[in-house]
C-alpha cells in the first residue's frame, strides 16, 4: 500500500489500483456525508479531480493519484457515505483505476513514512 502527502491510499490488486482515503483524512474531515465518483470508463490524469466529498466539517476534492482509466468506482460509499467513516481502508474504497504508468506509483510512501508524516 502507497500513501500520498493529500492522505490518499492506493493499493495494487491485479492489474489494477484501489483508491481510497486514509483513516487519518476521515478523521480529520468528521462524518462524511455526501460523496460524488468519476464515471467508469473515464479517462484521468494525475492529479485531475477525480471525486468530491462533503463532510459535516468540509467539502475536499480528491485528486487522481495515477494516469489511467477507472474501471470501477464504489456506489456503496455513494449511497451510505459513512461507510468511509466506519472503514477508510476497506470497504470505504473509492474507485478502481487502470494505471497507464504503474511507476508512478513509486512517487509515494510507504506506510512507515506516511505514520510520520501524521504523527
Amino acid at each position: 500500500m502507497k500513501f500520498t502527502e493529500e492522505h490518499e491510499w492506493l493499493r495494487m490488486e491485479d492489474s489494477v489500483v484501489i483508491v481510497g482515503i486514509t483513516e487519518h483524512a476521515s478523521t480529520q474531515l468528521g462524518d462524511i456525508v455526501f460523496v460524488e465518483l468519476p464515471e467508469e470508463g473515464q479517462t484521468l490524469s494525475k492529479d485531475d479531480e477525480a471525486a468530491v466529498i462533503e463532510s459535516v466539517k468540509a467539502a475536499s476534492d480528491i485528486l487522481c493519484p495515477i494516469d489511467g482509466e477507472v474501471v470501477e468506482v464504489n456506489q456503496a460509499i455513494v449511497d451510505e457515505p459513512a461507510k468511509v467513516n466506519e472503514d477508510p481502508l476497506g470497504a470505504g474504497w473509492f474507485f478502481k483505476i487502470a494505471p497507464s504508468d504503474i511507476s508512478q506509483m513509486d512517487d509515494y510512501m510507504d506506510e512507515n513514512t506516511y505514520n510520520k508524516l501524521i504523527s
